[in-house]
């Protein structure tokens, strides 16, 4: 048995067993490919998903992130990564949970992840973030508004609705949450 890292080191463990722990990841990961072959398929979405900040010129961390879906299933993924480099992070990390969800649903043993040290996983998503919102400040030329945009609440409604699914599963929804953490 090798030498285990501190926690510290490693903010999220790996475990092997006989249940599948993150079911919810891999229905996300699922609807989230799925999306994606679409916008494939079909190109980005008929309505602007921009938030009020996009119109004044204030980027956020997600700017370009449809777009960068977008150009990575459609297997450009220097543009890709040009739009923001989440999206090829966000494609990558679906294909692998489906990797690991056939490998489970195969073997009927699931690789699980864990948070080892929850304020070192914190402190790293925060530089991360940061790091990418600058970056994408950087990039408005690319990601910012374009001539002729005008102000669409789509995006906002997007958001109110995700935020509304999240708070119903995490906070209202018992049932939900067993739902997807039962084998």
């Amino acid at each position: 048995m090798g030498m285990r890292l501190p926690a510290v080191l490693a903010p999220i463990g790996f475990t092997v067993g006989d249940t599948d722990g993150m079911r919810l990841l891999t229905v996300a990961a699922v609807a989230g490919l799925l999306l994606g072959a679409a916008m494939a398929a079909f190109g980005l979405p008929p309505v602007d998903l921009h938030g009020p900040n996009h119109y004044i010129g204030i980027m956020s961390p997600t700017c370009g992130a449809t777009r960068s879906v977008w150009t990575a299933m459609s297997g450009d993924w220097a543009m890709s990564w040009r739009y923001n480099p989440l999206g090829i992070v966000l494609v990558l990390g679906a294909a692998a949970t489906l990797v690991r969800a056939a490998v489970g649903a195969v073997t009927g043993r699931w690789v699980n992840a864990t948070v080892r040290a929850p304020r070192t996983l914190l402190v790293l998503t925060a530089v991360g973030v940061v790091a990418l919102w600058i970056r994408q400040q950087l990039n408005a030329d690319l990601v910012g508004p374009q001539p002729g945009e005008t102000f669409s609440p789509a995006g906002l409604i997007v958001t109110l609705a995700v935020i509304g699914a999240y708070t119903a599963y995490r906070f209202g929804a018992p049932a939900v949450q067993r739902r997807f953490r039962r084998a």
